[in-house]
Order: structure tokens, then C-alpha cells, then sequence
């Protein structure tokens, strides 16, 4: 799967979730796509189909691609602790999601592109790879020469301290990823089990 860059609304509506955030048009059709609309009897999926679901929903909420998905899963699986939880927390750490989180930027496709376009720093040194994985103390901050930009300033504006396993130091645009969060630090609603079963078999 290529990285998404269609109609949010109509993915939303496919997961029945408003999986990029608020959404209108997902409020005023919250049933998938296609035109017969809601009237259309819809085959009851499989097993598989729903753990595959599953696994889709998660990659568009990331934006994460097949490959790069399979990977992290393949690294939370050699450690120790739970899978689907080990999973979720490699990929609530991937520097672009930190970003979104921090409130440096408004959506997980804007924080990638700050990544990416070089605005971002760890631990004073930019990087510019939005699927950098941090580690617990690692420090996320603004470059000095895009600490001015509109995108960030309205961003950082908006923002509400409400992860407890984040830090953030509004007068350096700076935040400190205190520790890797907990199954129930992560609000997006995600079976990570069927993802689990799904690559075991």
C-alpha cells in the first residue's frame, strides 16, 4: 500500500471511524462508501477480514506503510512484554506521531512533513526520517529557524498537555519523551489482538 493522500472522509467512513480527527462528512454519512449506500447488504466479513481490517485501519491511522509496518511488528514481537502492546508503543514513539503528539503540528501528515522538510531536531541533531524510532529521554524540539512558522506557532497555540508520558517546554519548543506509553495512554481505539493473531498465522 502506498502512502494515502486521497479523501480522509472516505476512508473514515470505510472504518467507520473518524480515524483522522473531527470530520463533517463523516458525521453526516458514517457508513462505507459505494452507491447503494446504507441500504446495501454487505457481506459479513471473515475472520480474517476483520483482523486485516484491523491491520489497514491502523496503517492509515499512522501512515505507515506495509513494509515499515511488518518491521515494527517484527521488533515488538522480540521483546519482552506483550506483542500488541509492545506494537503500539514502537509506533506511538516514531518520530512523526512525538511531533503530532507534542503539538508541534495539527495532524500526523503535517508532522511528517516537518520531519521530513527538516524543522525537527532529537536531541539537538535534525533528522529529517519521520519513522525514527525514539527512546525514552530522547528530546524533540523546534530548529531554531523554524520556531517562527505559522504552521507551528497556531499548532503549539491549539495545544493541550494531555499525555502524561510526554514533556514539553513551551518557552524552548522543546519535549522530552519521559517513557513509552501505556496500553491505556493510547486513546485511538485499536483490537491490537487481532493484529497479533493475524501474523501468527
Amino acid at each position: 500500500m502506498a502512502r494515502y493522500i486521497g479523501p480522509k472522509s472516505k476512508i473514515a467512513r470505510k472504518f467507520r471511524e473518524p480515524i483522522y480527527g473531527p470530520d463533517k462528512a463523516f458525521e453526516k454519512k458514517n457508513y462505507p462508501p459505494g452507491q447503494h449506500g446504507v441500504s446495501k447488504k454487505r457481506a459479513k466479513l471473515s475472520e480474517y477480514g476483520v483482523q486485516l481490517m484491523e491491520k489497514q485501519k491502523v496503517k492509515y491511522t499512522y501512515g505507515i506503510l506495509e513494509r515499515q509496518f511488518a518491521k515494527i511488528f517484527d521488533i515488538a514481537t522480540r521483546k519482552d512484554g506483550i506483542t500488541g502492546e509492545n506494537l503500539l508503543q514502537l509506533i506511538e514513539a516514531r518520530l512523526d506521531n512525538v511531533v503530532y503528539r507534542m503539538g508541534i503540528a495539527p495532524s500526523r501528515n503535517g508532522a511528517r512533513q516537518l520531519v521530513s522538510h527538516g524543522h525537527i531536531t532529537v536531541n539537538g541533531k535534525l533528522i529529517n526520517i519521520a519513522s525514527y524510532t525514539l527512546k525514552a529521554g530522547d528530546k524533540v524540539g523546534v530548529r531554531e529557524k523554524s520556531k517562527s512558522m505559522e504552521v507551528i506557532t497556531n499548532s503549539l497555540a491549539g495545544r493541550a498537555n494531555k499525555y502524561p508520558w510526554l514533556e514539553w517546554d513551551s518557552n524552548s519548543k522543546t519535549g522530552t519523551l519521559l517513557s513509552y506509553p501505556t496500553r491505556d495512554q493510547i486513546p485511538e481505539n485499536i483490537k491490537e489482538q487481532l493484529i497479533v493473531e493475524l501474523y501468527s498465522k
